[in-house]
């Protein structure tokens, strides 16, 4: 542990307007075309900082999740821009599709994860990486062959979360890249407790930050940031076909060299949807009291909160977040991928 007696900090249950906000700002892209080329489009703005053998780390989901990012979208991006990629994982700390490799390995072929490598990158152990600056932690442990990688894509599909309260590019690192036995139990178990989850609320969204800042310190400058907004649930792709109903509409895809101005370019989204769209998801995020995840990478230097909005659908103006979300209607509308079980076999 990095700190003696360290406390936690407050206010991740308050959201603070952009306009409230101060510092440096950041570049971040939107499009609100949810589609392999909107994909295509969007990594063509932040991939520039991706050189040799680059990971990429995606949720792949408990077996047959409705909610995952579309495997089709997926693989014609690693078709076109990346096709010596692999997409890497860990094995989960809950006993469920992704407890052990080999459930694990079936689980990814159930969801059609079939068309490049996937590395389980704590299948054969663990190491560690070092969290500089960190209160929890000196070190987070992580799967053995992440850092044979030269770079890391983070494409992430952006949601609420059971504990985090949101999952955006923070959680998909943090607690993704966490190996499944020793560093996810480091985030979520107070030591000698029985209940696994004894860590929550603002605690663990700085144990969450910092085991993120641990992979994001390894990689950088060869790391950069994509959100998919679509298909948010209140709940994590962990809970697979058990998530909440989507109530929330689709957004689009955001995307960024820096990551807590992704994650939080995502938040003023949804705190903007017109008509109370974004209820659901901004109640789950605030009981969970998941702003706590912003305001914490902000003070462990990891980024900006503040940021220039780039529109890809109108010849890159600058807009507000209020202007990117203005004409959605506050119901959502599934597509063709993810309103039956098995949509990625076929």
């Amino acid at each position: 542990m990095s700190a003696q007696n360290p406390v936690a900090g407050k206010g991740g249950n308050k959201y603070i307007p952009f306009d409230e906000r101060t510092g440096e700002s950041s570049v971040v892209f939107f499009t609100r075309d949810l589609s392999a080329e909107g994909l295509k489009k969007i990594y063509d703005k932040v991939s520039s900082v991706l050189e040799g053998r680059v990971a990429v780390k995606l949720h792949t989901g408990e077996a047959e999740g409705p909610n995952i990012i579309p495997r089709p979208w997926v693989k014609e991006l690693l078709a076109s821009r990346l096709p010596d990629a692999t997409i890497v994982e860990t094995n989960t700390y809950y006993e469920g599709t992704r407890y052990t490799t080999e459930d694990h390995r079936k689980t990814l072929e159930i969801n059609g994860w079939t068309f490049c490598p996937v590395d389980i990158t704590d299948a054969d152990g663990v190491t560690t990486l070092p969290v500089k600056g960190g209160k929890w932690f000196d070190e987070m442990h992580v799967g053995k062959t992440l850092p044979t990688y030269d770079s890391l894509l983070v494409l992430t599909h952006f949601k609420g979360h059971t504990m985090g309260g949101f999952g955006g590019s923070n959680k998909n690192i943090g607690i993704g890249c966490a190996d499944g036995r020793i560093g996810k139990k480091e985030i979520h178990t107070q030591a000698g407790s029985v209940n696994m989850w004894s860590i929550a609320e603002e605690e663990l969204m700085e144990r969450i930050s910092e085991s993120t800042k641990a992979t994001v310190d390894y990689f950088a400058p060869h790391v950069c940031f994509i959100n998919t907004m679509r298909n948010m649930s209140v709940d994590c792709d962990c809970a697979g076909p058990e998530a909440d109903p989507v109530v929330t509409p689709d957004i689009g895809f955001v995307a960024s060299l820096d990551i807590l101005a992704a994650d939080n370019a995502c938040i003023d989204l949804i705190y903007n949807l017109p008509n109370g769209g974004g209820k659901a998801l901004i109640e789950r995020v605030e009981t969970r009291h998941g702003l706590r995840q912003l305001s914490y990478m902000k003070e462990l230097g990891m980024g900006n909160d503040r940021y220039t909005l780039i529109d890809l659908d109108h010849d890159e103006i600058e807009i507000t977040a209020a202007e990117a979300v203005k004409d959605i209607k506050p119901v959502w509308v599934p597509d063709r991928y993810n309103t039956f079980w098995g949509r990625n076999r076929h």
